[in-house]
C-alpha cells in the first residue's frame, strides 16, 4: 500500500510517498509563498513520480492559498489517477510529531494564521486525542488565555514573546510522518480555514 502525502498548509512544501507506512522518498523544504511553482515538480521527482494507491492532504488550518494549492493538487491527481482521498489536519500532524519527545502533560499547538491572529488546538500526551476544536484568536488575547508552557508550531515563538514566558518549538508538518496519525478518523478533502475568509462575494456583503 503506497500512500502520497502532499502538505502545504504552512510555509512548508512537504511532500512524500509513504510504503506500509515508511518514507520511501520525501521532500521538505521552507519556500514560504512558493508552493504553487514547486509543489508539482517535488511530486515528480518521488520514486515512480509519486505514483500511489492513495493521496492524503493536509486541509488546514494554515495559509489560506497554500492549504487551496494543496487540496487543489492532491484532488486532480486523485481524479488523473483515480484514486481515494482524504484529509488530515495541520494541528494533528504536529502534535503527533511533538508527542515523541514531549514527555506528560497536553500539548499545544499554534499554527500562523493572518492579521494577527494564531490558529490553535490541544491534544493529549499521546499527541492523537484532541482536547479542544480547532480556533483562530488574536495572539493578544491568546497569550492571557494559555497556561500551557510548551508551544509547538509555526506560531510558537509569537505566542511565547507575547506572553513572556514558557518554551518555544518551531515545527511544521512533515509530509514523511503522516504515518503517525494513522488510523485516525479520515476528513473529506475540503479546506478549513479555521476562521471566516478575509473577502466576501457581492451576495455575501448584500445579506449581511
Amino acid at each position: 500500500m503506497r500512500l502520497l502525502v502532499i502538505d502545504t498548509a504552512t510555509q512548508a512544501l512537504s511532500v512524500a510517498l509513504l510504503e506500509e507506512g515508511v518514507p520511501i522518498g520525501r521532500f521538505h523544504e521552507i519556500v514560504g509563498r512558493g508552493h504553487a511553482e514547486a509543489l508539482l515538480p517535488a511530486i515528480a521527482a518521488l520514486p515512480d513520480g509519486g505514483r500511489a494507491d492513495a493521496i492524503a492532504v493536509d486541509v488546514g488550518p494554515g495559509s489560506f492559498t497554500g492549504v487551496r494549492i494543496g487540496v487543489a493538487a492532491a484532488r486532480a491527481l486523485a481524479l488523473a489517477w483515480k484514486l481515494p482521498l482524504h484529509g488530515y489536519t495541520a494541528p494533528s500532524l504536529i502534535a503527533a510529531m511533538a508527542a515523541r519527545d514531549h514527555g506528560e502533560g497536553p500539548i499545544a499547538v499554534t499554527i500562523t494564521g493572518g492579521h494577527g491572529e494564531l490558529f490553535w488546538q490541544c491534544f493529549a500526551a499521546d499527541g492523537r486525542s484532541a482536547t479542544s476544536a480547532i480556533a483562530s484568536t488574536p495572539i493578544a488575547t491568546l497569550a492571557t488565555q494559555f497556561d500551557v508552557t510548551t508551544i509547538y508550531g509555526t506560531g510558537a515563538e509569537a505566542l511565547v514573546t507575547a506572553r513572556g514566558h514558557g518554551t518555544a518549538i518551531n515545527l511544521y508538518p512533515d509530509a514523511a510522518d503522516h504515518g503517525l496519525i494513522a488510523g485516525l478518523p479520515s476528513l473529506p478533502p475540503t479546506p478549513i480555514y479555521g476562521r471566516g475568509a478575509d473577502a466576501q462575494t457581492m451576495a455575501e456583503r448584500a445579506a449581511l
